[in-house]
C-alpha cells in the first residue's frame, strides 16, 4: 500500500497534478478539499469544530485505506489550522499497516500563485481565489507549517506541465516499488 502525499502552497497545482497522476496510475485521488468542503458545510474554516471534523475525515480515510491495503493519492496544503501531529499520525497509520508514504512537494513562484488564484476551476472546491485574501492570510502566518518529511521529489510547477509532473511522480513511485 502506498500513499502519494502531494503538498504545496495554494495554487501550486496539487489537484491538477493529482488528477493527471490518478489518470496515469489508476490510483484514486483523495483531494484534501473533499474533507475541507465537507467540514465547511457545517462549520467556518479554522474553527475548532471545523478542524476536528476535517481531522476525523482524514484519519478515517487513511486508517481505512491502510486496513485494506488501498493505495491512493492525497493532496495537502500545509497551513496553520492543521495540527502537525495529525500528519505524523496519518503517516503512522499507513506505516503501521506495512504501507509507505511518498511525499512530493510542489513549488512555484509567488507570482504564479497569485496569477493562478483567479483560475475558474479553483471555485469548484471553494478554494482561496482572492489575491488580497491570500496576501492577508500570508501576512498573518496562515501558511506557516513545520517542515514535512523529506520529499521523494520536488516538482517546480513553473517549469513542468501537469502531465510532465505526473509522469515524473509516477516514474519515481514505480522506481520505489522495485
Amino acid at each position: 500500500m502506498q500513499v502519494v502525499f502531494i503538498h504545496g502552497a495554494p495554487a501550486s497545482g496539487k489537484h491538477t497534478i493529482g488528477v493527471r497522476l490518478a489518470e496515469r496510475t489508476g490510483l484514486p485521488l483523495f483531494h484534501n478539499h473533499l474533507a475541507v468542503d465537507t467540514a465547511m458545510s457545517l462549520f467556518a474554516f479554522g474553527t475548532g469544530a471545523f478542524d476536528r471534523m476535517r481531522a476525523v475525515i482524514w484519519r478515517t480515510a487513511f486508517a481505512e485505506a491502510a486496513a485494506v491495503g488501498k493505495s491512493f493519492i492525497f493532496t495537502f496544503n500545509p497551513e496553520s489550522t492543521v495540527d502537525p501531529a495529525l500528519i505524523q499520525e496519518l503517516c503512522a497509520s499507513v506505516r503501521g499497516a506495512g504501507g509507505r508514504v511518498h511525499f512530493v512537494e510542489l513549488v512555484c513562484s509567488r507570482e504564479t500563485i497569485l496569477r493562478r488564484l483567479g483560475n475558474e476551476d479553483r471555485r469548484t472546491f471553494r478554494k482561496l481565489t482572492d489575491t488580497e485574501r491570500y496576501r492577508a492570510v500570508e501576512a498573518q502566518g496562515g501558511f506557516a507549517f513545520p517542515p514535512l518529511p523529506p520529499p521523494l521529489l520536488v516538482i517546480d510547477t513553473d517549469a513542468l506541465t501537469p502531465e510532465e509532473a505526473a509522469g515524473r511522480i509516477a516514474a519515481a513511485i514505480e522506481a520505489c516499488g522495485r
